[in-house]
């Protein structure tokens, strides 16, 4: 792991830009002492600089936790790939043409979350390493999918909170029933892009005796900022 640019914010929180051979990525760490770990991920070819997850960052790395992002191939300024690019081009058109989109969704998400998980597991081996990280691990993001992947095969992730907004591939769906590590489960009522009882299916298939369900009115972005508040007192339960 190499650290190529650092700020120090106005909270004392210190921002740093990181790249882990072709991954680059952000960590945020609120000082000198050790703190418990959160990985914050996300998808659909935003960049780990996007506003609302570096405002979410920052929050969390306020309250004392060290967090971290990376970009996912095909996300910020990784190379997409061909097979990327005409899933994103089938989607589309599908869209606009009102087809069905779920088959194209399962061809596409399903290889980016496989791909992602030894990524993200190279990363938090890298992380830990560092004498300003210690303690638990959590996860924090939008990329449902591979929170539950990671969480199946991760021992290291203690909790998690999971954002019921995007398509998880039935891969997933089945193994939602090995995911054994308190949730925090997000839901935005009226997210026209994620049907709401396949979201309530899938909080119903997790396998954790400690699961929550906070669903609030609003479209996929109207999630009010108080749910960071919330999160990051379910993260104060399990990771401190």
């Amino acid at each position: 792991m190499r650290f190529t640019s650092e700020q120090r914010l106005d909270d004392g929180v210190l921002e740093r830009e990181f790249t882990l051979g072709e991954i680059p990525g952000t960590l945020w760490t609120p000082g000198p002492a050790p703190a418990p770990l959160v990985l914050m991920a996300h998808n659909n070819g935003l960049p780990k600089a996007e506003p609302r997850l570096v405002a979410r960052a920052r929050y969390t790395a306020a309250r004392g936790y060290a967090v971290a992002t990376i970009d996912a191939v095909g996300c910020g300024d990784r190379p997409r790939s061909a097979a990327g690019e005409q899933a994103r081009a089938d989607l589309r058109r599908a869209m606009q043409a009102g087809e069905q989109v779920d088959e194209i969704l399962e061809s596409f998400i399903g290889p980016l979350v496989e791909n992602a998980v030894p990524e993200w597991q190279a990363t938090l081996d890298a992380l830990l390493e560092l004498p300003e990280i210690g303690g638990p691990v959590g996860y924090s993001g939008g990329w449902t999918a591979l929170g539950i992947r990671l969480a199946v095969v991760e021992p290291r992730i203690a909790a998690a909170g999971f954002f019921a907004g995007g398509y998880v591939p039935r891969a997933q769906r089945e193994e939602a029933r090995q995911v054994a590590i308190p949730l925090l489960f997000l839901l935005q009522w009226d997210d026209e892009g994620n049907p709401r009882q396949r979201a309530l299916d899938l909080f119903d298939a997790f396998g954790s005796e400690e699961k929550t369900l906070h669903a609030n009115p609003g479209g996929h972005t109207g999630t009010p900022w108080f749910e960071l508040e919330d999160g990051c007192r379910f993260l104060d339960r399990h990771l401190k």
